[in-house]
């Protein structure tokens, strides 16, 4: 890495006032949680001295830290260089080659882990399942084959439509073994979101299921893929179809095949595709300010091994743990903290199909008794849904297999964070509350369980190669207690590589902002420990249930509805879901508001991108508030979706009486 100087970085605009702002309402934490003398004394870092040690060495000598962590992967050849930075462009172990699916199974075929639980999974049904690292080894090279059989290459993408089943893992990791190119999508997206990122990453094969289950309903999952190809506009040639539900499906001739029969032609001996650590590995698709969502590209060696890293530091995984990460498959949790880290690590990860309150409020209890989880790492807003049912549901089950607890998605709250900790936890696990982005990667701010004194609502400090720092408009890092930008200031393995097919927008979105550091979106404020406090999203996607959706994208969804003249999306605070979603519509001429036709505009939403983006509510309004340039106020939008009084300066809107009839209005 070059040892210049970093240039200042340049604003946006040279008048630009300074964002941060000394929060007059903050409150300030000051319960402190400890690590153990019991857990410090077995976990990999057991003392806050040798956290920032290897975090000093991790930001002033990047080649030396990542280029020692980087020998723990199974290398086909080493690595040459460990960093080449031209921003926004890094490259990470050039001249190394590797194999994704070869880290996460052939290696770890010698020894005890032959035999060990690799997945353990169950149905929400109730079926289980366990594959041993052997079995999954063959299940993957059997798939593998089966993707060659049907004309997968080396950089040819794959779209997995899948319920979560083993069958996701095993899809994603044969991709990885012939250097095809995966791109997941969340099962409970629709017919459109489909055929959007079929369409933006050129996809030549969807595999996907018959139905899965959710809340003891199916979800038409392959009726789903048949709707976004029907027009014809995509390039997909073959659809793999897995017998999960066993309803009748439609079957396209010459396009559609079953899984099982596919395999009635295929061996179990697929070699391990030779890889360059650059190899793109992935493209995960999330929402945007704009409508069209942005496909997030992650390369090979970078990604596995930070990956691996915050498996092993962070949630401390052992040979003995069961793991369970409660995220879907579709998002990028559950890429990296269900699948690549644990299976690269050598763990055994837990995988469970259904939701938390089917068929009752204690499912995820039962489970962890029943397996005897080790390490939970879920979602505040499951965690305040457990809250909500109520305290019963965990006593009728014993929870002492518990040793460390972890969040994901989005800032906790610190009466969520006290109650995961006391009552799930029993006031003896450490809390791991991480923040992170698809475009990270992996974990960026994290306690280190053996180490880092934990507090109610806090992401505490950064990972190692993690150069995190709180700025405002002008680049200048702002003073305790102050709400500023986040940013990252150094490049990291696991980064985003890119948005496929778009390098302006690329650019645009992550670096524009501040010249040579990445703009996170999320506005932040350091304690007087120097920990990271997440205050949330700066633009306008919301962060629902720990699911990032783009204003742009419902509002489109919205204003595609025939009756629909214009949109406006905001986010309001939910005790549930971290934002609620709340929509401003205006109808066109002649159509009368009601509350059917609001209904009628959260199913078609629903319809249009998912379920996860169902509007909480609907207000018709006969206008919206508008500058004279035409540009929408989102941030009185904001202020009334959340019932707050209306503040700051208004004299820029073109019809002031506007403000009046949007706070009197309601679903009809």
């Amino acid at each position: 890495m070059s040892k210049k100087k970093a240039a200042k970085p340049a604003p946006k605009k040279a008048a630009a006032k300074k964002v941060a702002a000394k929060s007059q309402t903050m409150m300030t934490e000051n319960r402190v949680f400890k690590p153990s003398a019991e857990f410090s004394k077995k976990a990999r870092i057991g003392s806050m001295a040798e956290y920032r040690r290897m975090h000093e060495e991790s930001l002033k000598h990047p080649e030396k830290f990542f280029g020692r962590e980087a020998k723990e992967l199974t290398w086909q050849k080493p690595f040459t260089k460990v960093l080449e930075w031209k921003c926004p462009n890094a490259k990470w172990f050039l001249g190394g080659k590797l194999n994704v699916s070869e880290n996460c199974l052939d290696r770890h075929l010698v020894g005890v882990n032959k035999t060990k639980a690799a997945l353990i999974w169950e149905g929400e049904p109730g079926e289980k399942r366990v594959l041993t690292y052997q079995q999954l080894h063959r299940e993957v090279c059997r798939f593998a084959n089966v993707l060659k059989r049907n004309k997968v290459k080396k950089g040819d993408r794959v779209m997995i439509y899948l319920p979560m089943i083993p069958e996701a893992a095993i899809a994603m990791l044969a991709c990885t073994r012939i250097g095809a190119v995966h791109s997941v999508v969340f099962g409970g997206f629709s017919a459109e979101s489909i055929k959007d990122r079929v369409l933006d990453c050129g996809a030549k094969i969807i595999i996907t299921s018959d139905g899965g289950y959710r809340r003891g309903a199916v979800v038409p999952l392959k009726k789903n893929v048949d709707d976004a190809l029907k027009s014809g506009e995509t390039a997909v040639e073959t659809v793999i179809v897995y017998r999960r539900t066993g309803q009748d499906v439609h079957i396209e001739e010459g396009r559609d095949v079953w899984w099982h029969r596919e395999l009635e032609y295929v061996d179990a001996h697929c070699a391990a595709a030779v890889l360059d650590s650059e190899s793109p590995l992935f493209i995960l698709y999330t929402s945007g300010s704009t409508g069209k969502p942005k496909g997030i590209l992650h390369s090979t060696a970078g990604y596995l091994l930070h990956a691996q890293m915050t498996c092993k530091y962070v949630f401390d995984l052992r040979d003995d743990d069961v793991y369970w990460c409660t995220a879907d498959v579709g998002w990028v949790t559950g890429h990296t903290y269900m699948i690549y880290g644990p299976l690269s690590l050598g763990a055994t990860s837990l995988m469970y199909e259904g939701a938390p309150n089917w068929p009752e409020n204690d499912r995820f209890w039962r489970i962890i008794e029943e397996y005897a989880v080790t390490v939970f790492y879920t979602a505040p807003t499951a965690i305040r849904a457990f809250m909500k049912w109520g305290d019963e549901w965990l006593k009728k089950h014993d929870l002492s297999s518990l040793r460390l607890l972890g969040t994901v998605g989005e800032p906790i709250n610190p009466e969520a964070w006290m109650w995961y900790h006391t009552q799930v936890g029993g006031g003896k696990c450490p809390i791991v509350d991480t923040w992170w982005q698809t475009e990270t990667g992996g974990h960026m701010i994290t306690p280190i369980p053996g180490a880092t004194p934990t507090k109610p609502g806090t992401a505490t400090l950064p990972f190692f190669g993690v150069d995190a720092a709180i700025v405002d408009d002008l680049g200048q890092e702002v003073g305790k207690d102050e709400q500023g930008k986040l940013v990252i200031r150094k490049p990291w393995p696991p980064m985003l590589r890119g948005i496929w097919g778009d390098k302006k927008r690329y650019q645009e979105t992550y670096w524009s902002e501040f010249d040579g550091w990445y703009f996170a979106g999320d506005g932040a404020r350091k304690d007087k420990d120097g920990y990271f406090w997440i205050i949330g999203r700066i633009d306008d996607v919301l962060n629902v249930a720990g699911h990032r959706l783009g204003t742009a994208e419902v509002e489109s969804a919205l204003v595609s509805h025939p009756s629909v003249a214009e949109a406006a999306v905001v986010g309001r605070p939910d005790e549930m879901k971290g934002q609620g979603v709340v929509c401003f519509v205006t109808v066109k001429e002649g159509i009368a508001t009601s509350r059917d036709l609001a209904d009628e505009l959260k199913k078609h939403v629903r319809k249009v991108i998912g379920p996860v983006a169902t509007p909480d509510e609907v207000r018709f309004a006969a206008a919206l508030p508008k500058t004279r340039s035409g540009k929408i106020m989102r941030r009185l939008l904001k202020q009334i979706a959340a019932g707050e009084v209306i503040k700051g300066d208004t004299t820029t809107l073109e019809d002031l009486s506007v403000i009046a009839q949007l706070a009197a209005s309601g679903e009809d």
